[in-house]
Protein backbone atom coordinates (compact mmCIF):
# COMPACT_ATOMS: atom_id res chain seq x y z
CA UNK A 1 0.00 0.00 0.00
CA UNK A 2 2.51 2.73 -0.88
CA UNK A 3 0.30 4.82 -2.11
CA UNK A 4 -1.25 5.66 1.08
CA UNK A 5 1.62 7.37 1.85
CA UNK A 6 1.15 9.63 -1.10
CA UNK A 7 -2.68 9.95 -0.66
CA UNK A 8 -1.37 11.16 3.09
CA UNK A 9 1.06 13.62 1.41
CA UNK A 10 -1.64 14.95 -0.62
CA UNK A 11 -4.25 15.11 2.18
CA UNK A 12 -0.84 17.14 4.17
CA UNK A 13 -0.33 19.56 1.58
CA UNK A 14 -3.63 20.44 1.37
CA UNK A 15 -4.49 20.84 4.45
CA UNK A 16 -1.27 23.32 4.55
CA UNK A 17 -3.02 25.57 2.58
CA UNK A 18 -6.88 25.45 3.38
CA UNK A 19 -4.70 26.52 6.83
CA UNK A 20 -2.57 29.49 4.66
CA UNK A 21 -5.81 30.65 3.23
CA UNK A 22 -8.06 30.46 6.64
CA UNK A 23 -5.12 32.09 8.67
CA UNK A 24 -4.89 35.10 5.90
CA UNK A 25 -9.00 35.86 4.79
CA UNK A 26 -9.07 37.73 8.60
CA UNK A 27 -6.07 39.75 7.82
CA UNK A 28 -7.95 40.85 4.70
CA UNK A 29 -11.16 41.33 6.52
CA UNK A 30 -9.20 43.55 8.84
CA UNK A 31 -8.07 45.98 5.96
CA UNK A 32 -11.41 45.74 4.68
CA UNK A 33 -13.17 46.56 7.98
CA UNK A 34 -10.62 49.44 8.64
CA UNK A 35 -10.72 51.05 4.67
CA UNK A 36 -14.56 51.96 5.85
CA UNK A 37 -12.75 54.46 7.55
CA UNK A 38 -10.55 56.01 5.12
CA UNK A 39 -11.69 59.21 2.87
CA UNK A 40 -14.50 58.49 0.20
CA UNK A 41 -11.65 57.99 -2.58
CA UNK A 42 -9.27 55.91 -0.77
CA UNK A 43 -11.98 53.82 0.86
CA UNK A 44 -13.50 52.95 -2.59
CA UNK A 45 -10.03 51.89 -3.84
CA UNK A 46 -9.24 49.83 -1.00
CA UNK A 47 -12.28 48.22 -0.54
CA UNK A 48 -12.21 46.86 -4.36
CA UNK A 49 -9.02 45.89 -4.25
CA UNK A 50 -9.90 43.81 -0.67
CA UNK A 51 -12.79 42.25 -3.04
CA UNK A 52 -11.01 40.89 -5.54
CA UNK A 53 -8.19 39.58 -3.10
CA UNK A 54 -10.46 37.91 -0.92
CA UNK A 55 -12.33 36.34 -3.87
CA UNK A 56 -9.30 35.28 -4.94
CA UNK A 57 -8.05 33.52 -1.66
CA UNK A 58 -11.46 32.15 -0.43
CA UNK A 59 -12.37 30.72 -4.20
CA UNK A 60 -9.56 29.74 -5.64
CA UNK A 61 -7.25 28.49 -2.77
CA UNK A 62 -9.23 27.97 0.38
CA UNK A 63 -12.15 26.34 -0.19
CA UNK A 64 -10.70 24.06 -3.19
CA UNK A 65 -7.72 23.34 -0.49
CA UNK A 66 -10.44 22.61 2.45
CA UNK A 67 -12.37 19.93 -0.41
CA UNK A 68 -9.12 18.54 -1.46
CA UNK A 69 -7.77 17.93 2.08
CA UNK A 70 -11.18 16.49 3.26
CA UNK A 71 -11.48 14.63 -0.11
CA UNK A 72 -8.30 12.59 0.49
CA UNK A 73 -8.89 12.44 4.43
CA UNK A 74 -12.48 10.59 3.55
CA UNK A 75 -9.71 8.41 0.91
CA UNK A 76 -7.53 7.59 3.81
CA UNK A 77 -10.11 6.29 6.08
CA UNK A 78 -11.58 4.19 3.07
CA UNK A 79 -7.84 2.59 2.88
CA UNK A 80 -7.14 1.90 6.64
CA UNK A 81 -10.85 2.14 8.42
CA UNK A 82 -9.21 0.88 11.57
CA UNK A 83 -7.98 4.60 12.43
CA UNK A 84 -11.80 5.84 13.61
CA UNK A 85 -10.68 3.11 16.49
CA UNK A 86 -8.17 5.26 18.18
CA UNK A 87 -9.33 8.04 20.92
CA UNK A 88 -6.93 10.45 19.70
CA UNK A 89 -8.61 10.23 16.20
CA UNK A 90 -11.81 10.32 17.37
CA UNK A 91 -10.39 13.79 19.20
CA UNK A 92 -9.28 15.32 15.84
CA UNK A 93 -12.56 14.74 14.06
CA UNK A 94 -14.11 16.92 16.79
CA UNK A 95 -11.31 19.36 16.19
CA UNK A 96 -12.13 19.20 12.43
CA UNK A 97 -15.80 19.52 12.88
CA UNK A 98 -14.74 22.80 15.19
CA UNK A 99 -12.82 23.47 11.79
CA UNK A 100 -15.41 23.33 9.49
CA UNK A 101 -18.12 25.09 11.74
CA UNK A 102 -15.10 27.78 11.74
CA UNK A 103 -14.27 28.01 7.81
CA UNK A 104 -18.25 27.60 7.34
CA UNK A 105 -18.31 31.27 9.61
CA UNK A 106 -15.59 32.37 7.93
CA UNK A 107 -17.42 32.23 4.71
CA UNK A 108 -20.77 33.82 6.00
CA UNK A 109 -18.34 37.01 6.99
CA UNK A 110 -16.95 36.62 3.78
CA UNK A 111 -20.31 37.08 1.88
CA UNK A 112 -21.42 39.65 3.78
CA UNK A 113 -18.11 42.32 3.51
CA UNK A 114 -18.70 41.38 -0.50
CA UNK A 115 -22.17 42.81 -0.09
CA UNK A 116 -20.62 45.40 1.64
CA UNK A 117 -22.27 44.33 5.01
CA UNK A 118 -20.35 44.91 8.31
CA UNK A 119 -21.19 43.32 11.25
CA UNK A 120 -18.28 43.08 12.80
CA UNK A 121 -15.18 45.01 14.39
CA UNK A 122 -11.68 45.16 13.02
CA UNK A 123 -10.88 44.26 16.71
CA UNK A 124 -13.47 41.11 16.34
CA UNK A 125 -11.01 40.11 13.58
CA UNK A 126 -8.17 40.01 15.34
CA UNK A 127 -9.81 37.65 17.64
CA UNK A 128 -11.00 35.31 14.71
CA UNK A 129 -7.84 35.53 12.96
CA UNK A 130 -6.51 33.39 16.01
CA UNK A 131 -9.26 30.47 15.77
CA UNK A 132 -7.52 28.56 13.02
CA UNK A 133 -4.48 28.94 15.21
CA UNK A 134 -5.43 27.45 18.00
CA UNK A 135 -7.19 24.63 16.02
CA UNK A 136 -4.23 23.84 14.33
CA UNK A 137 -1.92 23.69 17.41
CA UNK A 138 -4.71 21.11 18.84
CA UNK A 139 -4.81 18.60 16.16
CA UNK A 140 -1.11 19.05 15.23
CA UNK A 141 -0.41 18.02 19.61
CA UNK A 142 -3.06 15.59 19.38
CA UNK A 143 -1.70 13.41 16.20
CA UNK A 144 2.01 13.97 17.19
CA UNK A 145 1.26 12.48 20.85
CA UNK A 146 -1.75 10.34 20.22
CA UNK A 147 -2.16 10.55 24.30
CA UNK A 148 -5.06 10.74 25.93
CA UNK A 149 -2.93 11.72 28.68
CA UNK A 150 -1.01 14.25 26.83
CA UNK A 151 -4.06 15.76 25.59
CA UNK A 152 -4.86 16.93 28.76
CA UNK A 153 -1.77 18.82 28.78
CA UNK A 154 -2.58 20.00 25.25
CA UNK A 155 -5.53 21.45 26.35
CA UNK A 156 -3.92 23.18 29.20
CA UNK A 157 -1.25 24.35 26.74
CA UNK A 158 -3.94 25.65 23.97
CA UNK A 159 -5.86 27.18 26.89
CA UNK A 160 -2.33 29.05 27.63
CA UNK A 161 -1.65 29.96 23.68
CA UNK A 162 -5.10 31.44 23.55
CA UNK A 163 -3.99 33.84 26.81
CA UNK A 164 -0.89 34.55 25.46
CA UNK A 165 -2.65 35.27 21.43
CA UNK A 166 -5.46 37.23 23.61
CA UNK A 167 -3.02 39.29 25.22
CA UNK A 168 -0.64 40.30 22.35
CA UNK A 169 -4.04 41.45 20.35
CA UNK A 170 -4.64 44.00 23.17
CA UNK A 171 -0.52 44.68 23.42
CA UNK A 172 -0.54 45.38 19.58
CA UNK A 173 -3.89 47.81 19.73
CA UNK A 174 -2.51 49.66 22.72
CA UNK A 175 0.97 49.78 20.72
CA UNK A 176 -0.80 50.95 17.25
CA UNK A 177 -3.31 53.58 18.82
CA UNK A 178 -0.14 55.36 20.71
Amino acid sequence: MEYYNYIKALHLIFVITWFAGLFYIPRLFIYHIEANTKPQKEKEILISQFKIMTKRLWLIITWPSAILATGFAIFLFVLNPGLINFEWMQIKLVFVFILILYHIKTHMIYKELQNDIINYSSNFMRYWNEGATIILFAVIFLITLKSSTSWIFGVLGIISLSVILILGIKLYKKLRNE
